[in-house]
């Protein structure tokens, strides 16, 4: 039996998140990942007993740490303002961060392996956000909004700004930055349209 090595298992894991990111899953092989690697295709099958096994441990893995990431500094008692601020904060910074691991999240969303990234992750975060959302309630800081809509109202502007950030440019064409000045200004908009009137 072969030696497992840490190294070369960080490193296909790596470039599975590399590769489904920039290809999808139709252009996503064990024998081109075993290439992007340079190591053959024997030595992938020492970790991963198949593709479904190596992209679902992968998947796992990646939802943990999504989770991890929006939880960092989130106080599920705290204001309005305070979550939904840190929120932002600890979201752009993980897209920031790890670009490529949200280009593979984008990717699992339309693949037969994201009901299992979702399961994962959501058994992680929904207690705290879920707990969040019911002192919003109960404090009668927000308006009694449908899940789908608070998420649209809190989190859309978002995630447009971050992407228009990470691609350099907004619509048509025009350079774009997301500074903290436009952090701020969107904020202030996102949490008037949630707060109670």
């Amino acid at each position: 039996m072969r030696i497992r090595d840490a190294e070369k298992q960080a490193l296909v894991k790596q470039k599975t998140i590399e590769l489904i990111g920039k290809h999808g899953f139709e252009g996503f092989s064990i024998a081109k990942l075993a290439k992007a690697c340079k190591i053959s295709v024997a030595t992938v099958y020492i970790y991963y007993k198949d593709k479904d096994d190596l992209i679902n441990s992968i998947s796992s893995e990646q939802a943990i740490k999504m989770a991890e990431a929006m939880l960092k500094k989130f106080d599920p008692d705290g204001s309005l303002e305070q979550g939904i601020r840190q929120q932002w904060v600890n979201r752009f910074e993980y897209i920031k961060n790890f670009p490529e691991n949200s280009l593979f999240y984008e990717q699992l969303r339309s693949s037969v392996y994201y009901e299992s990234f979702y399961k994962d992750l959501t058994e992680k975060i929904s207690p705290i956000f879920g707990k969040f959302l019911r002192n919003m309630k109960e404090r009668e800081e927000m308006e009694d909004l449908s899940l789908e809509v608070y998420w649209a109202i809190a989190f859309g502007p978002l995630y447009s700004l971050i992407k228009f950030h990470l691609d350099g440019q907004s619509i048509g064409g025009r350079n774009f930055s997301f500074t903290d000045r436009i952090f701020d200004d969107t904020l202030k908009l996102v949490l008037k349209a949630l707060k109670k009137q």
